[in-house]
């Protein structure tokens, strides 16, 4: 979940504050902010982030592009299983007790809470929810109104993600009408993060005018009473929906929401495809988009707006730490259990062609499972890691205790043939021959291989495909729809597929929702590959349970070298830039974040630069494209 931005405004009575602290267990510290490790820099007096301007003007409006299939909507709740959500309701409506900031790794602030508690054993969290905090309709937030939507999001009937990103929570308990804690189910400094990015809505949202209650999974364009800056108001599903600020926003005056959110009116225009959408930026139809796409990026974005310099495109820089993505095998099929196979399949990949043919060489190969982050292993581990690694000596690939992998390239001295061959070389170890063209075991069977395809051509897995197609793979491609598609990997029926883990500040949790032997053989589960190695979850817990930066990185590297030695999916790729559009009248503080999404930043952090005030980026570019670079 995203959360949003506010300072933590402690204002409370001393009176209060001691009924509040005799409420709480242990010696736990009460902050305005939480750090994973030290101390948060921005003290509890702040002003405002220093990516926001203060003096931004406030009025005008953003207009963002949304490409959809369906090109439709037919619910304003985002939370729910069923149905489809109108755009921008969770950036815009909803808010979390604590947001991260944009330029520190790991830490969060209070937004609807004021008061963070952890436990000295990290095993619960407490907050103070801000008495000033108000729903759209003017109800005061309270612990019961927390309380509803923890259990709300949890429900066994709702909607899987929630639940499953929840899961270590066991539990949530009032103390008094504006304090409430959360037990977990282990120990963790991650957890009172993952509490923390709870979304907040009313019990008032669906009840009819009748007063009777609608049950939240049927809840439609119902709108929501929650307390978020923006309102809707309208919304046609087979076009857009259209936000306007609410000027008795709650928190406009806290530090935290100080110089955000400074456009009246958000509208999101739905286009049924990208080539419509492109079209419509050309014309003048929206403000904004951000897209990697290269063969867009380089050769669709043009024409006289850009010429005049009325669109301008800006590469980026984040500092965000990427997601791992690349494409698996299933380890449930025998012929894939063979770390020789998964290693081989490596090998057939391309990516220095692909890189530059397709993607104008904007992307970089993962070589780690922590990209970009100082969690990332390299050369030889270390005494700390080997220590780590050796009890499980026996049951990893002996490469585990050596240099870290790098990953097979093309580019000279080494080639494309020379990879292909040593693919074939850890086939035949395998027990797989190249015979008349086919990979063939020694009882003649063919290797087959089923890839799941959609209906649109995809070139760079054209160019995946008849690498494979080379080694003597026979292929069996299935063309399948989203829904299907969906279906069949819930299941875990497939071969080949590509895997995405969701980017996340601290990937243990995610790489434990990914890896753990636990879930590997439970339907719909994120272990989509089917991992079930003990020392996997062991590294993981580790990671999970590290009480430094120094112990967290050993962790990391150790586990790091484990998952890239076993092969269990073929890394992909990751940008450090983001590519971005805009018209020129939007304008922007001129101190960048690190950690962010395009959209998210333009939502909350830029303005209308034709209103007065405000300190504007000036970049003068005209006709081309403008590339920052960071601090």
């Amino acid at each position: 979940m995203q959360g949003h931005f506010m300072k933590f405004s402690i204002t409370r009575t001393l009176a209060a504050s001691l009924v509040f602290l005799s409420l709480l267990p242990g010696d736990a510290m009460a902050d305005h902010a939480v750090a994973q490790f030290g101390q948060p820099k921005y003290p509890a007096d702040f002003q405002h982030f220093d990516y926001a301007d203060p003096n931004a003007p406030r009025g005008g409006q953003l207009t963002l592009a949304v490409t959809s299939q369906n090109s439709s909507f037919d619910k304003f709740n985002p939370f729910s299983l069923k149905g489809k959500a109108a755009p921008g309701l969770v950036e815009l409506m909803f808010e979390t007790l604590t947001i991260y900031s944009l330029d520190e790794i790991n830490t969060q602030y209070g937004l609807l809470a004021d008061d963070i508690r952890v436990a000295p054993d990290f095993k619960s969290v407490t907050f103070h929810i801000n008495p000033k905090a108000r729903f759209s309709n003017g109800d005061a937030v309270t612990a019961r109104d927390v309380k509803y939507s923890f259990t709300t999001l949890t429900n066994p009937k709702g909607n899987p993600r929630f639940k499953s990103y929840f899961s270590e929570i066991d539990s949530a308990t009032v103390l008094d009408p504006q304090t409430i804690r959360f037990d977990f189910k282990r120990k963790g400094r991650d957890l009172s993060f993952i509490a923390g990015s709870l979304p907040v809505f009313s019990p008032k949202w669906g009840v009819d005018a009748d007063g009777k209650k609608v049950l939240f999974g049927k809840i439609g364009l119902q709108e929501p009473v929650a307390t978020g800056p923006y309102l809707i108001e309208k919304a046609n599903s087979g076009s857009g929906i259209t936000y306007r600020y609410n000027p008795e926003y709650w928190a406009k005056d806290i530090a935290v929401r100080r110089g955000s959110y400074n456009f009246d009116h958000v509208i999101f225009k739905l286009y049924k495809d990208k080539d419509t959408q492109v079209s419509a930026l050309r014309a003048g139809d929206f403000d904004f988009v951000s897209d990697p796409q290269m063969r867009y990026w380089c050769c669709q974005y043009i024409g006289k707006r850009f010429d005049n310099g009325e669109l301008i495109k800006e590469v980026i820089p984040h500092k965000n730490p990427p997601a791992i993505n690349g494409y698996a095998v299933n380890l449930r099929h025998a012929r894939f259990q063979d770390i020789r196979v998964r290693k081989a399949l490596n090998y057939a990949m391309d990516f220095e062609w692909m890189n530059q043919k397709i993607f104008a060489n904007e992307f970089i190969r993962p070589q780690s499972y922590f990209s970009n982050t100082p969690l990332a292993a390299r050369g030889l581990p270390s005494e700390a890691e080997l220590r780590l690694l050796e009890p499980y000596r026996a049951e990893l690939p002996p490469e585990v205790f050596g240099p870290m992998f790098i990953q097979p390239t093309t580019k000279s001295p080494s080639s494309l043939r020379a990879n292909l061959t040593r693919a074939l070389e850890l086939f035949a170890e395998a027990g797989w021959h190249n015979r008349d063209g086919v990979l063939r075991n020694d009882k003649g069977e063919p290797f087959v291989m089923e890839v799941s395809v959609s209906r649109a051509p995809s070139p760079f897995m054209d160019a995946i495909y008849l690498n494979l197609e080379k080694l003597g793979i026979v292929l069996k491609k299935r063309v399948s729809d989203g829904p299907t598609g969906r279906s069949l990997m819930k299941n875990f029926k497939y071969d080949y597929t590509s895997i995405s883990l969701r980017e996340n500040r601290m990937q243990g949790a995610e790489l434990w929702r990914n890896f753990n032997s636990r879930d590997a053989d439970v339907p719909g589960s994120e272990n989509v590959i089917g991992v079930k190695s003990r020392a996997v979850d062991d590294l993981i817990q580790k990671v999970l349970d590290a009480d430094s930066q120094e112990s967290l990185e050993v962790a990391a590297h150790a586990l790091d070298r484990v998952l890239i030695h076993s092969h269990y999916l073929t890394p992909w790729r990751y940008l450090v830039n983001h590519y971005i559009i805009y018209n020129q009248r939007l304008h922007r503080s001129p101190n960048l974040p690190m950690y962010y999404g395009p959209q998210e930043w333009v939502l909350a952090y830029w303005w209308d630069g034709t209103l007065k005030d405000g300190k504007t980026v000036k970049n003068g570019v005209t006709g081309k494209t403008a590339r920052l670079t960071a601090d």
